[in-house]
């Protein structure tokens, strides 16, 4: 079964983390994706852009989208980045999430959900 483990991330939160706590995610995230590559259970992962270089395409009655510069909510937590893993059951990928960096700082969260439909790959 595929899960995405979907990095929330508070900009105010990174900011106020020290260069060694940074260090510390960096290599935490590298070694999570080898510990994960290494029993079969990483699929891939993307770190995403800041929110203020997004595009938002927003769907109106008049049948023509509307096209806005900014993120889809106004929130100040963002999707930050996301991995894709192949694990046996939902509790595994909960227990992957947990060794995740993020999960061990408060005001970040993680968000598993299972992935249900997948083009050119199975599921």
């Amino acid at each position: 079964m595929k899960f995405l483990i979907l990095m929330q991330v508070d900009p105010t939160v990174l900011d106020n983390l020290t260069e060694e706590q940074q260090q510390a995610i960096g290599d935490g995230h590298a070694r999570f994706m080898a510990q994960t590559k290494e029993s079969g259970e990483f699929v891939f992962t993307q770190a995403l852009g800041d929110p203020s270089q997004t595009t938002t395409v927003r769907g109106r009655t008049t049948g023509r989208p509307e096209v806005t510069e900014g993120p889809f909510a106004e929130t100040k937590e963002f999707l930050g980045g996301y991995y894709l893993v192949d694990v046996e059951s939902a509790d595994r990928a909960v227990e992957l999430a947990q060794q995740i960096p993020d999960a061990a700082i408060d005001g970040l969260a993680l968000e598993v959900r299972p992935v249900m439909f997948s083009d050119g790959e199975p599921i």
